[in-house]
C-alpha cells in the first residue's frame, strides 16, 4: 500500500477527526512546520497517510467510544501494526493503553500495556499548568531531541498512564507522572505540544522529520 503524498510534496499526516474537541490547533501547528497535515474523517484516507496523529481532550470513555463510532479505529490499528509514525496527544496518548480508571469497562486500543490512573490524591485536578519534563535516565528520545534537559511544556489532565518501559519522560505533580512515551515509531505526550510554544513545535518538528524519513525510505527503489 502506497502512503499518501501531495504531488511530490511532503507526506500526508492524518490528524484523526473523530468529533472530539478542537483539533485545528494540532493541524495548524503541523502545517506551520511545513507538514501536509489534514483533518481526516475517512478511514480510507487515514490508512494510507504517512503519519498519524491521535489528539484527544475530555473524558477517556467518551473519546474511546467516539473513536470506535467514527470507524477510524481500524485505521489506527492498521497504522500501528505496519509501523506508521504515530503520535498520541493527551487523551490520545491515554487511548493507546488497555483502559482507564476514569471509565471502567471501556477498552482502550491496547497498543501499550497498562492502565491509565488518576493523579495522586491531594493534588489539584486537573493539572492545568506549565511543568518541567524530566528525561528518563538512560533513554534516548527522538521526540525530545534538541529541546534541552528539562523543557517546560503545558499540561491539562487529571489522569495519566502507569509507568512502563516505554516511558521517556515524566514530570513531578504530587509524585512522578508519566509525561511522554516512545516505542519505536509510536510516540505519545500527556502534555500538549501544540500549546507548548517553541519547545512543543520542536517536538512536533521531530515527528514531522520522522514521518518524512520513513516515507522517503518507503519510496526508495531499494526499499
Amino acid at each position: 500500500m502506497t502512503v499518501a503524498t501531495c504531488s511530490g510534496g511532503p507526506p500526508v499526516i492524518a490528524v484523526l477527526d473523530y468529533g472530539i474537541g478542537n483539533l485545528r490547533s494540532a493541524e495548524k501547528a503541523l502545517q506551520h512546520l511545513g507538514a501536509d497535515a489534514r483533518l481526516v474523517t475517512d478511514p480510507d484516507q487515514a490508512v494510507v497517510a504517512a503519519g498519524m496523529v491521535l489528539p484527544g481532550v475530555g473524558a477517556f470513555g467518551r473519546c474511546a467510544q467516539a473513536l470506535r463510532h467514527s470507524g477510524l479505529v481500524k485505521s489506527v490499528h492498521h497504522a500501528l501494526a505496519r509501523g506508521t509514525p504515530f503520535l498520541g496527544v493527551c487523551v490520545g496518548l491515554q487511548l493507546l493503553y488497555e483502559g482507564s480508571d476514569e471509565a471502567p469497562g471501556v477498552e482502550g486500543l491496547g497498543a501499550l500495556g497498562g492502565v491509565v490512573r488518576a493523579l495522586a490524591p491531594g493534588v489539584k485536578r486537573p493539572q492545568m499548568q506549565w511543568n518541567r519534563l524530566q528525561r528518563r535516565p538512560g533513554r534516548t528520545s527522538a521526540l525530545l531531541a534538541g529541546t534541552g534537559e528539562s523543557p517546560w511544556v503545558y499540561f491539562v489532565h487529571s489522569f495519566a498512564p502507569e509507568d512502563g518501559a516505554e516511558v521517556s519522560a515524566t514530570c513531578h505533580y504530587g509524585g512522578e507522572v508519566v509525561a511522554a512515551v516512545e516505542r519505536d515509531r509510536l510516540w505519545g505526550t500527556q502534555f500538549h505540544p501544540e500549546k507548548s510554544g517553541a519547545v512543543g513545535l520542536a517536538m512536533l518538528a521531530n515527528f514531522v522529520a520522522a514521518v518524512a524519513a520513513v516515507a522517503g525510505a518507503s519510496a526508495s527503489p531499494s526499499a
